[in-house]
């Protein structure tokens, strides 16, 4: 089931709601200009049961190594077996925004995590808007809350051409027709889920690489019966960095929901055979 949200009321959550295990996974390959500026905002929040995980690609620019002294200074003065408020996980082998967000994804489950957000590392998702995505899902008991471009509220940053306007709606629109769901923004990349519905789609298990991996992962949750909120965010022009969105990509962007599609059809066709002559 989807639904969507478009209160934007930034009370602050109850102690108990905000003291919940929450754990927002940030993949980086060269973010030394934004990093800081993304890491001292997610840290800032008024959730004592947030932690960062900064999941870096041995990025040439020294992102990893930054990564490592903003976590020694936000750790700095925690007691003995209390959780650290940030941490840094290596990958040495840089292959694809998706497996890097699924490493994180799971390390953070298995460290406790009750929910898990995706956020990127380059100034583009409102930090702000994590409290508001943890309560939604806390009220809704919903898998998936979904930071939003496309739902009444949403918005782009102004610095958005009408190209990437319309190869934005266009992607969603694809995706979404294929697949028949209805998330308004099935390529969002500001999430937030539930432990239960990672465990249940199969981080490990997951076969897209790169962006495609925002709709793999939305529609296995969906199949799977988890229900999916949509909330409005504003989502704003990267800091600093270029886009990693490669010809390859976007081709890979094209063909994951067919194959989700088809091996969809295949499952079903499997559980309901055609009753013999």
């Amino acid at each position: 089931m989807v639904t969507n949200h478009q209160d934007t009321d930034s009370t602050a959550l109850p102690p108990e709601w905000a003291a919940v295990p929450v754990t927002v996974v940030m993949p980086t390959f060269n973010e030394y200009g934004s990093l800081s500026g993304t890491a001292e905002q997610v840290l800032g929040l008024p959730l004592p049961g947030l932690q960062l995980m900064v999941v870096d690609d041995s990025s040439p620019d020294g992102t990893g190594d930054l990564a490592e002294e903003l976590a020694e200074k936000a750790n700095t003065g925690l007691a003995e077996g209390e959780r650290p408020r940030m941490t840094v996980l290596h990958r040495t082998a840089k292959d694809g925004l998706g497996r890097a967000y699924a490493t994180g994804m799971r390390a953070a489950v298995d460290g406790g995590a009750r929910y898990v957000v995706q956020m990127d590392a380059d100034g583009s998702h409102p930090a702000e808007a994590v409290p508001r995505m943890l309560g939604t899902a806390l009220s809704s008991h919903a898998g998936l809350v979904v930071g939003s471009r496309y739902v009444p509220g949403g918005q782009l940053a102004d610095e958005w051409g009408w190209h990437r306007r319309l190869l934005s709606r266009w992607a969603n629109a694809y995706a979404g027709t294929i697949l028949s769901t209805r998330i308004r923004d099935i390529t969002a990349g500001f999430n937030l889920w539930s432990a239960e519905a990672l465990d249940a789609v199969g981080l490990d298990t997951l076969e897209s690489a790169g962006y495609s991996f925002q709709v793999e992962l939305k529609y296995r949750a969906v199949q799977a019966g988890y229900t999916a909120v949509e909330i409005p965010i504003r989502f704003e022009e990267r800091r600093a960095g270029e886009s990693k969105m490669s010809l390859a990509v976007q081709l890979e962007s094209a063909l994951v929901p067919w194959r989700l599609r088809l091996r969809a059809a295949a499952a079903a066709g499997s559980e309901n055979p055609r009753p013999q002559a």
